[in-house]
């Protein structure tokens, strides 16, 4: 299977919030969302309600397309570093389901006190931005098929 690179993926699993962006009617939307990434299933997993904006405009567009980022917030230019993504958003089904929230109850213990509607965000392209590397430094990720 062909996984986000070793840097990709330690970045995202030092964070625990994302952007989503999602468009509907041609109508664009965003939101922030906790979320648990699963590198074994190139997957963040994160819980949300059906009839928030983001669910029903994915629901409705049919394909499952968004589009993320997840950013380090910092003044200092040298250690900017985040990325973006397209992916495929679809709620959670069968044995996946289990194995998505016994990590998602394990990153976020209070979660078990609501409702968990879980979803999965499938990324299929990566670009990260990394200015340790030098500025404006970009590593970038495709899934294989895409």
């Amino acid at each position: 299977m062909n996984l986000p690179g070793k840097r990709i993926v330690t970045f995202i699993r030092k964070h625990h919030i994302l952007t989503l962006a999602t468009v509907h009617d041609q109508i664009p939307w965003c939101c922030t969302l906790f979320y648990v990434y699963l590198p074994e299933q190139n997957l963040f997993v994160v819980t949300s309600d059906p009839d928030t904006r983001h669910i029903t405009d994915v629901v409705a567009g049919g394909s499952g397309r968004v589009a993320g980022a997840i950013a380090l917030e910092t003044k200092i230019i040298g250690r900017i570093r985040g990325i973006q993504f397209t992916a495929t958003m679809s709620p959670l089904q069968d044995d996946l389901m289990q194995i998505c929230k016994t990590a998602y109850l394990k990153r976020f213990p209070v979660a078990r006190f609501t409702t968990l509607y879980l979803w999965g965000i499938e990324p299929d392209l990566i670009k990260m931005t990394d200015n340790r590397l030098g500025f404006g430094k970009k590593l970038y990720w495709r899934k294989e098929g895409t």
